[in-house]
C-alpha cells in the first residue's frame, strides 16, 4: 500500500500542480483543478488571439496595480501560490528571464493565488529574491477572469503581447529555455 501512495505521489509531482478531464479539485471551492502540463508554450498566431481581461488588485506588501500598467509591453503573468512545488522549481528561474528582459520591454506580473496567509507569499517571495512585482489574489479572482486559458491551473503563465493579447499559455512549470523562446518570438513582432 505505501508503495501505491508513494507512486501517485510521484506522478503528482511530475505533472506539477496541474490532470485534465478527470480534474480534481483541490480546497478552493473546486475552482482551481490540476491538469495535465503543456510540454511547451506554443505562441497564438497573431491573428487568433483574444484581448486579456482587464484586471487589477493589491499588490504583495501593499499598493495598488491595475492591467493597464501592462499596455504597450510584453507581459508575463505567472499563477502562483507558495503551496506548490512547481512554483519553487519555476518561480527562481522566473527571476533570472526577468532580469534578462526587464530592459526590453517585457514587464513580469506573479499572481499570487488561494494563499491562506500573505505573510506565506511575502516569505517566498523573499526565499527566492524575486524583484518582479505580484498580486496578492487569495481568491483567486484575476485567475478565474482568465479562466477560458486555464489560469485555474496552478501553476499557470500567460504570456500578453504588446496588444494586451493572450500570445501563450502554459500550464504547469515552464522550463525557462521554453519562455524565453516564447519571448523572443512575441518580442519580435512588428
Amino acid at each position: 500500500m505505501r508503495c501505491i501512495a508513494t507512486g501517485l505521489l510521484a506522478a503528482l509531482l511530475l505533472t506539477g500542480c496541474s490532470t485534465g478531464p478527470d480534474a480534481v479539485a483541490v480546497n478552493n471551492g473546486g475552482e482551481f483543478r490540476f491538469v495535465a502540463a503543456t510540454p511547451s508554450g506554443e505562441v497564438i498566431p497573431a491573428g487568433e488571439r483574444a484581448t486579456a481581461p482587464e484586471f487589477s488588485g493589491t499588490l504583495l506588501g501593499g499598493g495598488e496595480f491595475s492591467s493597464g500598467e501592462l499596455a504597450g509591453d510584453v507581459a508575463v503573468l505567472n499563477f502562483w501560490g507558495s503551496w506548490c512545488g512547481p512554483c519553487r522549481v519555476e518561480t527562481p528561474q522566473f527571476q533570472e528571464v526577468y532580469a534578462d528582459v526587464r530592459d526590453d520591454g517585457v514587464q513580469f506580473l506573479g499572481l499570487n493565488v488561494k494563499e491562506t496567509s500573505e505573510q506565506f507569499a511575502l516569505a517566498f517571495v523573499e526565499r527566492f529574491g524575486i524583484e518582479f512585482p505580484s498580486l496578492y489574489d487569495p481568491r483567486g479572482e484575476v485567475a478565474l477572469a482568465f479562466r477560458d486559458y486555464p489560469a485555474t491551473a496552478i501553476p499557470s503563465t500567460i504570456v500578453l503581447d504588446r496588444d494586451n493579447r493572450v500570445a501563450a499559455v502554459y500550464t504547469g512549470e515552464v522550463s525557462q529555455d521554453d519562455l524565453r523562446r516564447v519571448l523572443d518570438l512575441v518580442l519580435q513582432e512588428a
